[in-house]
């Protein structure tokens, strides 16, 4: 095979950066089945490793990109044949092992997902990691007792990609939503997708108080630091939050009152390890009764070449919603 376009990230002189080479299948990390990849996505984690504006990336040179959805050209693998459709999602694409910012990928047979019925490859990737981890969420949410009727629910990082899926999902269920946000031009947006009320990130503000007025009976947490710790403050009795990002910030400063004196539940969300059984699970579920109403609304669509503008937007918040990678020329 010829050679083809792949954006692989390097560390030199102790500078991380990512750019546009030609490289051959025989460069590629082992695998069973090859991919011919159609679309990728761009999602933070995609962003902070190709700048290194964080250590995600554990081994360089690496070809980024965490997702993946393209058509099977040869496996060694029974479970999949030629022509078949796949996507796949985290585990150690584009961090330890060549991700889908390339025209082909080689994957590891056990990483990859059928292409649910219902979904296009380019749905997939406008649902990438983003709408697996937003599914998941609820999933584990829902397992905890989370129900329509119990009350109202909080998202921050409302106009970001998983926040966004969420909020879509959210209200498609029935669920009210307040969609939390620092971006005033974006409220529109947020009601279009389902949010019922938006709150101002300005309104969370640092306290040393150990708990406040109960506002929300499940939490959907984007951002981390500061807004998380508010989160642990202001759940009702028995309230529940889901941690699954960490745009403003890595530490959590709380008390353990939260927890002891309402029962609340912070409950981390995973997704690149998830187990295949509970992964296909989902897949299934977001193909059906979990499918965004407005995955069109929330999806652009950039190239290869686009790949450092689009991590430059997200990293300074600039983005919105999903960004699909259109890989095939």
């Amino acid at each position: 095979m010829e050679s083809f376009k792949a954006y692989r990230v390097f560390e030199e002189d102790g500078q991380v950066a990512g750019r546009l080479v030609g490289t051959t299948l025989d460069q590629l990390d082992p695998g069973e089945v090859v991919v011919r990849v159609e679309y990728s996505s761009v999602n933070y984690k995609d962003a902070l490793g190709a700048t290194g504006k964080g250590r995600v990336i554990r081994r360089f040179p690496c070809v980024g990109g965490v997702d993946l959805a393209g058509t099977v050209v040869s496996s060694d693998d029974a479970h999949f044949r030629a022509g078949d459709a796949v996507l796949a999602t985290g585990y150690d694409l584009g961090v330890a092992h060549d991700g889908g910012f390339a025209e082909y990928a080689r994957v590891p047979a056990d990483w990859l997902v059928p292409l649910p019925a219902g979904l296009t490859l380019f749905d997939a990737m406008a649902l990438g990691t983003a709408g697996f981890t937003a599914a998941k969420a609820i999933y584990l949410l829902e397992l905890n007792g989370l129900a329509p009727g119990n009350g109202k629910v909080a998202v921050s990082g409302a106009s970001g990609g998983v926040a966004s899926l969420l909020i879509d999902m959210l209200a498609a269920r029935g669920y009210v939503v307040t969609a939390i946000t620092g971006k005033d031009s974006e409220h529109d947006y947020l009601r279009h997708l389902g949010a019922a009320e938006i709150l101002p990130r300005s309104a969370i503000q640092p306290s040393d108080k150990a708990l406040e007025k109960g506002l929300w009976v499940a939490a959907f947490d984007a951002v981390g630091g500061d807004t998380l710790a508010w989160f642990t403050r202001t759940m009702a009795y028995n309230g529940l939050i889901a941690s699954f990002g960490n745009t403003g910030g890595t530490e959590l400063h709380t008390t353990v009152f939260p927890f002891i004196l309402r029962g609340v539940r912070l409950i981390g969300v995973d997704s690149a390890q998830t187990a295949m059984p509970l992964r296909l699970e989902l897949w299934r579920r977001i193909a059906s009764d979990l499918r965004p109403r407005h995955l069109a609304e929330v999806t652009r669509t950039v190239t290869l070449d686009d790949l450092p503008q689009a991590f430059a937007m997200m990293l300074a918040g600039q983005s919105r919603g999903r960004t699909v990678v259109r890989i095939l020329s």
